[in-house]
């Protein structure tokens, strides 16, 4: 049994990250360019975040696959970059983290905070701290914690939305279903950004899907018939959840994306999208995602939806 530990040391490129480990021998790699998760393993060494082949890790150019936190835009909402910069831009280790609560222990945990380059004040005139903690549970789970604080000197308020662009490894698109947005509200991106009425009783996959489903629930369940796992997301903060496949001829319009990857990959993200984020100055907000990996013969029913976050 290994001990926890977090170490610093070179990735692909020569960029900087972290590898933490836990002492049933679970692990997470995170970058500090794009403060990008791009592995997490559960303690039978299996990787259960997707990374195409094809990524390249060529700032600045964002990473694809892994997990990614798009702000202070995510997608096309708005008059930035898709996504916005936070996912393009070198973080560093956070010198003055916020403490854990008293009742967590043993736990393995990165601080990183988001450097602003000195061309992003032009296209997003405001000053902000943007931390990330990254947590790998004794049990494996991992939980990111991001935090968005206003630093206007001049008092102005300002807005934004937020994703953690999270890339789940499925092993067959085509056998693979999503539970707990059934009859909710969505946005298509594919029809123009018209609204729908979820009819499934769950969300199954056979061509492309891009959706933002609306006041989504705190927990949502991906479950991967063929591996006989479950991937449960419960998040905080993040009332939306956005779902894509890219399919196949999106797929191989991709540069960095292999022609068949679509059928071994699925994002589902915990986002604040339709309602943006204001916050006035000195004011704060936090949001949090926690990832679980459970076999699917575990009853679902079982996963607590008010479970209490910590951290």
């Amino acid at each position: 049994m290994e001990k926890p530990s977090v170490r610093l040391c070179q990735g692909v490129n020569g960029l900087e990250k972290f590898v933490l480990r836990e002492i049933r021998g679970s692990s997470a790699e995170v970058y500090l360019y794009g403060g990008q998760v791009t592995s997490w393993k559960n303690d039978l060494g299996e990787e259960l975040l997707f990374l195409s082949n094809k990524a390249t890790f060529s700032p600045p150019k964002a990473v694809r696959g892994g997990i990614s936190v798009c702000f202070p835009q995510v997608g096309t909402h708005g008059a930035l970059e898709q996504h916005g910069f936070a996912r393009n831009r070198m973080w560093s280790i956070d010198p003055a983290p916020p403490p854990f609560p008293p009742n967590s222990t043993n736990r393995t945990y990165v601080d990183l905070i988001l450097n602003l380059s000195e061309e992003d004040p032009k296209i997003w005139p405001h000053s902000c701290e943007c931390r990330l903690r990254v947590t790998l549970g004794p049990g494996g789970d991992l939980l990111l914690t991001s935090r968005i604080r206003n630093t206007n000197a001049d008092g102005k308020t300002f807005s934004f939305t937020l994703a953690y662009h999270t890339y789940f490894r499925v092993t067959d698109i085509s056998e693979v279903r999503v539970e707990g947005l059934e009859t909710l509200d969505y946005t298509d991106n594919l029809l123009e950004k018209e609204r729908f009425t979820e009819q499934g009783d769950a969300i199954t996959f056979e061509s492309e899907v891009d959706r933002v489903y609306l006041g989504t629930p705190t927990k949502i369940a991906i479950i991967d018939h063929e591996r006989k796992r479950t991937f449960v997301l419960r998040k905080d903060g993040l009332p939306d959840a956005v779902v894509w496949n890219p399919w196949d001829k999106k797929a191989k319009a991709m540069a960095d994306f292999g022609d068949d990857e679509y059928k071994h990959m699925l994002c589902v993200e915990a986002a604040a999208v339709e309602k943006q984020i204001t916050l006035k100055a000195g004011e704060e907000w936090k949001g949090r995602l926690e990832l679980s990996a459970v076999p699917s013969s575990y009853c679902s029913g079982q996963l607590d939806p008010q479970r209490i976050f910590e951290g």
